[in-house]
């Protein structure tokens, strides 16, 4: 098993930015692609972004696409989601996920592994 602790939440006024990570502890990463997602109060979770198990292929939500950036480090066991150009409505916990899969996903119920969410909060 992996476990993943997300950390870098906070509270940024719009149009700021945010990086977020992902540490992984318990097994290599590099066995897993990985996916960001969020979940607003009342919401559904959101799928934001995902990588594949080498970084070299990405996905993301229209929603999110050319604001924010995932990458990888295998070699430190995390995975980063930087938030540029932040809006009100990114305000959500976000998660970062690990799914065994050998492709990248983005339906949550592919994922197997979960951290315990971070706050982001934009202010207008």
């Amino acid at each position: 098993q992996v476990q993943l602790v997300e950390s870098g939440g906070g509270l940024v006024q719009a149009g700021g930015s945010l990086r977020l990570s992902c540490a992984a502890s318990g097994r290599s990463l590099s066995n897993y692609a990985m996916g960001w997602f969020r979940q607003a109060p009342g919401m559904e979770r959101e799928f934001l972004a995902a990588i594949s198990r080498r970084g070299n292929t990405t996905r993301y939500a229209e929603s999110v696409k050319g604001r924010f950036t995932i990458s990888r480090d295998n070699a430190k066991n995390s995975v980063h989601l930087q938030m540029n150009s932040l809006k009100p409505e990114d305000t959500a916990v976000y998660y970062c996920a690990a799914t065994v899969k050998n492709t990248i996903v983005a339906d949550p119920r592919m994922y197997n592994y979960w951290g315990q969410g971070t706050q982001v909060s934009v202010s207008t």
